[in-house]
């Protein structure tokens, strides 16, 4: 009997992330294209669809070996029909992103909002280890957040359940966010947002030497990397900037866990990669603000997929649409 891929894609602003995985959330084959956004998206489809002909043709594999494509997409997703509602950044809006898909590729979709796709795939095969109760935060660019309940994605009535980032946690004087409210947790725990804390320390601080400041005159740029490196190193400033990003970070989380209690809140994205530095303000915080039975049945974690989470959540969840 043929063995039998999940096809996993992965679709942001710049690069589309597709993956070949096994029934058993394994990738055999994974790849990237760049995301065509002109004339409002209109080949996105088309290229994704080019992208996996080209790669069965290389492998000598034939397209009945895939079942179907579970597919990532940024911005709030209509997961009854698989359209976006709105992508700015794609030019999309009321887009019916799995009919296209379907009609391109021949084979069965399913769409989901790319974070709640991570969330799905760290449930399965990442930091999840199968809890069924889950909420995944992604620390990046901005703050997505997925949650699941008793193994099911909540999708909310709009399709905007799990907006973590967009939890106002500045109540006064918060800076702007691209929401267009002030003082969300998308303005101080991703990594523009930490950014732009270390600049105000910065320049707060002007007459001190921060080991911080040290590397800004040696000419290296302000990242929440360099800050996380050199709060590690003992700095002051950079430690006090991370336990305020920390703090606002965990008493979100608690919001979160009081509403939920789920078995594992699970961080991951690139400002993830900071470890334990970050985790430990967020578990003191977490546990100072959220209902004390909650803080202690609900753990916090590091995501352990990286890149990967987004393709095998798309695989997992075309798997269990299908029932394969």
């Amino acid at each position: 009997m043929m063995e039998k891929w999940l096809m996993g894609v992965d679709l942001g602003g710049t690069t589309t992330k597709l993956a070949l995985i096994n029934l058993y959330g394994e990738i055999i084959h994974k790849w990237e294209i760049s995301t065509d956004i002109s004339e409002k998206g209109k080949f996105i489809t088309i290229n994704i669809a080019k992208a996996i002909d080209a790669k069965l043709v290389e492998l000598n594999e034939p397209k009945s070996k895939i079942v179907g494509i579970g597919m990532g997409a940024p911005g709030p997703v209509k997961f009854v029909n698989g359209s976006i509602y709105e992508a700015v950044n794609l030019g999309w809006k009321d887009y019916p992103l799995k009919d296209l898909l379907e009609v391109e590729t021949s084979l069965p979709a399913v769409i989901d909002n790319d974070a709640n796709m991570a969330a799905l795939g760290e449930m399965w095969k990442g930091a999840g280890n199968g809890a069924k109760d889950l909420v995944c935060v992604t620390l990046g660019t901005g703050v997505g957040g997925g949650i699941i309940h008793n193994g099911q994605i909540v999708h909310g009535i709009s399709g905007a359940a799990g907006e973590i980032g967009h939890i106002t946690v500045v109540t006064d004087g918060g800076a702007p966010c691209n929401c267009g409210k002030t003082g969300c947790l998308e303005t101080v725990a991703s990594a523009t947002g930490i950014v732009r804390m270390a600049l105000e320390a910065l320049n707060t601080a002007a007459n001190e030497k921060s080991l911080l400041q040290q590397k800004v005159d040696e000419g290296n740029a302000v990242t929440s990397k360099l800050l996380f490196q050199c709060a590690a190193a003992g700095d002051s400033l950079s430690k006090a900037v991370v336990d305020e990003v920390g703090n606002y970070l965990g008493l979100a989380l608690s919001h979160v866990g009081n509403v939920m209690n789920p078995d594992k809140i699970v961080i991951g994205g690139g400002v993830s990669q900071a470890g334990d530095i970050l985790l430990d303000p967020v578990r003191a915080a977490f546990g100072k603000y959220a209902f004390k039975r909650v803080s202690k049945s609900t753990k916090i974690s590091l995501a352990t997929l990286g890149n990967d989470a987004g393709v095998i959540g798309g695989a997992w969840l075309i798997k269990s649409q299908l029932n394969t």
